[in-house]
């Protein structure tokens, strides 16, 4: 049997010194039945005419020029004209193992699962290590959405749509919102929700580059979490419990509660106060829903109890939190 047509969507930003690797590891897929949406996103340096040059070289490089609007609605041009069975994403700045492609679409296939991920690799200043085990695992529904929503103490599985393969079966008609960041997390939500099978492969296919000065994901900080991150968290809630999957929604809310309380801590280590108040202000006044959530057999013990030091005294969280890394780790260790 031919294998099917994969789309893999390329954006590509002012990234002149970083494309041709990138692109150099798209055409070298050991899959070969492949279409590369190359997507110029309103460059102003030598990126656009790196792209036109990769679209005469290869027959199977389709490059798109467009205004600048930002990632999401780059990547919607190219489903727009995408013809793929199944859909991946690079990101321009990042590359990709040459057997990605092919190690994600033979695991679909050998266990009938509409949606790959896999393990990426971090590189550059202030990576996390990455460890993988080569494993690959079958997912059902229930078990997929529970590793990405509750977290799984061994596996990762990210909100990045670049770490993963879709099948047209469970993204059709999915677009990203555009004119907003963190738009990976309800993409991945919805075709997790979807497909009745996932399969994991715990493999680092994909090398993702940590860039501490440059990334639009640490600039504006307040700004992307109140009016990105939040708002999409929110959203997946609402989604899965549309869904009847209220047990899923209530622990994506419990994840949601926790990832609040780190968000104060950074607030405050950066001195932004006024984020910090304005974050504190926000759960104080959703106590009714934080005590249902906290109220599940999921939660653990000491959850329950940090959330209510916090609801009490803030500030007075925020000292014990950093005295108990000063003086009571130390000693564990």
């Amino acid at each position: 049997m031919k294998e099917q047509l994969i789309s893999v969507i390329v954006i590509a930003y002012n990234i002149e010194k970083l494309l041709p690797r990138c692109m150099d590891s798209v055409l070298a897929q050991t899959y070969p039945n492949l279409e590369i949406i190359l997507i110029d996103d309103g460059s102003t340096d030598s990126t656009g005419a790196i792209c036109d040059n990769y679209g005469k070289e290869h027959e199977k490089v389709t490059v798109i020029h467009r205004q600048n609007g930002g990632i999401s609605a780059a990547r919607n041009s190219g489903l727009a004209i995408a013809k793929g069975d199944f859909i991946g994403y690079v990101d321009g700045d990042d590359y990709i193992e040459p057997t990605m492609y092919e190690t994600m679409y033979k695991a679909c296939m050998e266990h009938d699962a509409k949606v790959a991920v896999c393990t990426y690799r971090e590189e550059g200043e202030g990576a996390t290590p990455c460890n993988p085990t080569g494993n690959i695992i079958p997912l059902t529904r229930e078990e997929a959405l529970e590793w990405y929503v509750n977290g799984h103490e061994k596996y990762r599985l990210y909100n990045s749509v670049w770490s993963k393969l879709f099948s047209r079966e469970v993204v059709g008609g999915v677009l990203f919102p555009e004119g907003r960041n963190s738009e990976d997390i309800m993409y991945t939500t919805r075709a997790l929700a979807k497909a009745d099978k996932s399969v994991f492969v715990d493999e680092a296919l994909y090398h993702y580059i940590v860039s501490r000065q440059d990334s639009v994901m640490n600039q504006r900080l307040a700004e992307r979490r109140f009016g990105d991150e939040i708002p999409f968290w929110r959203e997946q809630e609402q989604h899965l419990s549309g869904l009847g999957m209220q047990e899923f929604a209530d622990k994506s809310a419990y994840r949601f509660y926790r990832k609040m309380l780190f968000y104060y801590i950074d607030f405050c280590d950066r001195k932004m106060f006024d984020s910090a108040a304005k974050l504190a202000g926000m759960l104080r006044s959703e106590k009714e829903r934080i005590r249902e959530v906290y109220g599940r057999d999921f939660v653990a013990t000491g959850d329950k109890v940090r959330m209510k030091v916090f609801l009490t005294w803030p500030k007075g969280y925020y000292h014990i939190v950093r005295l108990y890394e000063k003086l009571v780790i130390p000693l564990r260790q």
